[in-house]
């Protein structure tokens, strides 16, 4: 399905690539969100909100906030990417690569990101153009370049992916272990992870199909020993919010569902409210195994 992204902004995109086509000077943020076309279609405000303000949203006791300190200065970078999933951050080739790294031939544009990394005040971008968005060596995937030594080290990474391979993952345990032992194999072992599915969608077939993907996903987790949190954005409360609700999707000009995949930033909103004990237990879990920043004092004395 292709996105609608009002041709000035394409414009805009084309002209602020200029002059930015290396990683060079870039500072890597403390909490980075992937994941596919919900967060530029609605989402990613709500993702932003959320993880910048992660101390109040939280509500940390006095250790969890100790914990807190473990995210450095919390910047917080946002990234979605239309018609993508967890496999084409891993591929090193061929189409799912592509989905990251060809230009979108309509608008010249194929991501949405907010936060720390773009500071354009224009959400739209094309990733491979730009200093934040170096992911398309050739030969290596996505998540190998932007995880190398000299670029991203984000404290804690979430991804949000499902429904680009929720056919994949709801007809194949097989094929969903091996695509989260690919992930873990180029996560850094050191870093914070975890692994949140989408919002639910609006017809029952689409979230049918997902909750059987997120079944799959989540047995998937268990058998790999991954290092993420797993955490269902699926869940009997979800979808009885979202399935059916046309408010919380786009319409057209008859008030009709245009778009049953993308809720819109009301919904995510609400999302974050349901399913904030979830995330901030992930959260926390993750942050046990982060070691404590040193302060420059104390690097300077050793």
């Amino acid at each position: 399905m292709k996105s609608r992204i009002p041709s000035v902004f394409a414009a805009l995109a084309t002209c602020l690539w200029a002059g930015s086509a290396s990683a060079d000077d870039f500072l890597s943020p403390d909490i980075l969100i992937l994941g596919d076309s919900q967060i530029p279609f609605g989402s990613g405000p709500a993702f932003l909100d959320f993880f910048t303000n992660i101390h109040e949203h939280c509500a940390a006791s006095p250790e969890q906030s100790i914990e807190l300190e473990k995210l450095g200065e919390t910047r917080v970078a946002v990234i979605g990417v239309r018609s993508t999933s967890l496999p084409s951050w891993l591929a090193r080739s061929g189409p799912a690569k592509g989905a990251i790294c060809d230009v979108d031939k309509n608008w010249r544009v194929n991501a949405g990101t907010y936060g720390f990394i773009n500071t354009t005040g224009n959400k739209y971008v094309q990733i491979g153009q730009g200093a934040p968005y170096q992911f398309c060596a050739p030969g290596r995937s996505a998540f190998e370049e932007m995880f190398r030594d000299d670029y991203y080290d984000p404290k804690l990474t979430l991804m949000t992916f499902l429904g680009n391979s929720a056919r994949r993952w709801a007809e194949s345990l097989e094929d969903t272990v091996a695509d989260v032992e690919r992930m873990t194999s180029q996560l850094p072992p050191d870093m914070g992870c975890i692994f949140m599915t989408t919002q639910p969608a609006y017809k029952e077939e689409i979230v049918q199909l997902r909750l059987r993907a997120q079944e799959n996903l989540q047995k998937a987790f268990e058998i790999t020993g991954s290092q993420c949190s797993f955490v269902p954005g699926a869940t009997e409360a979800t979808v009885e919010m979202y399935q059916g609700n046309a408010n919380y999707f786009r319409l057209n000009s008859r008030g009709r569902v245009k778009d049953p995949f993308h809720p819109n930033e009301a919904a995510a909103r609400n999302f974050f409210a349901l399913e904030m004990d979830s995330i901030c237990t992930a959260i926390f879990d993750q942050l046990e195994d982060l070691p404590p920043i040193e302060s420059e004092t104390a690097s300077v004395q050793q």
